[in-house]
């Protein structure tokens, strides 16, 4: 059994995705951003960044998106959601996997909160080097989705899709969003067609990007 503290919509929507996708025992604890509740001492207890998501895997706190992902991948998506060791899939799924947590995510971080980055006065340039970082990035997806696609390590779907597709949703109000190229479109909407999506939704309440 897990216990996933998330906020709809949030990084933990990939982890949650992944706990349904593979059917997985857990129980949920919804963090409310509203009244700063990740930042209570009780929750930096768990998670010292004051993010979310916070797994708690065997009764210790696990924090970092990607790194959760990787974990039930390991321990529960071999060899179909997750490549395991000779694969020869494998080094492509731990290159795209740390390509979207370390690159592409933490543009996005910077695109919603430029205030972190530098001056206020410069926020809107913050914002802008954010932006040019994202599409760059969903440029080299795309390519590589259309040669070698349709999902990141070809015809079958893994963990590492459902990681692209909330990223691709928190582009959903950018001035390109990432599925206005073609072959991220087609991984998006191939994902979201998925039960585990659509259980998602209702369970976080969500109704953008569908």
């Amino acid at each position: 059994m897990y216990t996933l503290y998330y906020s709809p919509g949030a990084a933990s929507m990939a982890v949650h995705l992944a706990l349904l996708e593979l059917e997985l025992a857990h129980s949920l604890r919804r963090v409310d951003f509203d009244a700063r509740e990740q930042k209570d001492p009780e929750y930096l207890r768990l998670n010292p960044n004051g993010l979310v998501p916070t797994l708690i895997v065997d009764g210790a706190a696990m924090s970092e998106c990607a790194a959760m992902l990787l974990l039930l991948g390991e321990r529960h998506g071999e060899p179909d959601w997750a490549p395991p060791a000779g694969d020869p899939r494998r080094p492509a799924y731990l290159q795209w996997m740390l390509y979207l947590a370390n690159t592409v995510q933490p543009a996005f971080r910077q695109w919603f909160y430029p205030q972190d980055f530098g001056p206020p006065a410069e926020a809107s340039t913050l914002r802008e080097f954010a932006r040019r970082r994202i599409e760059t990035a969903w440029e080299r997806v795309d390519t590589h989705l259309a040669a070698h696609g349709p999902h990141v390590l070809g015809a079958q779907p893994a963990i590492v899709d459902l990681y692209a597709t909330m990223l691709m949703r928190w582009s959903r109000n950018m001035p390109k969003p990432a599925d206005q190229w073609p072959a991220l479109a087609a991984l998006a909407a191939t994902i979201k067609a998925r039960p585990s999506w659509q259980r998602l939704y209702a369970i976080e309440g969500l109704t953008e990007w569908p």
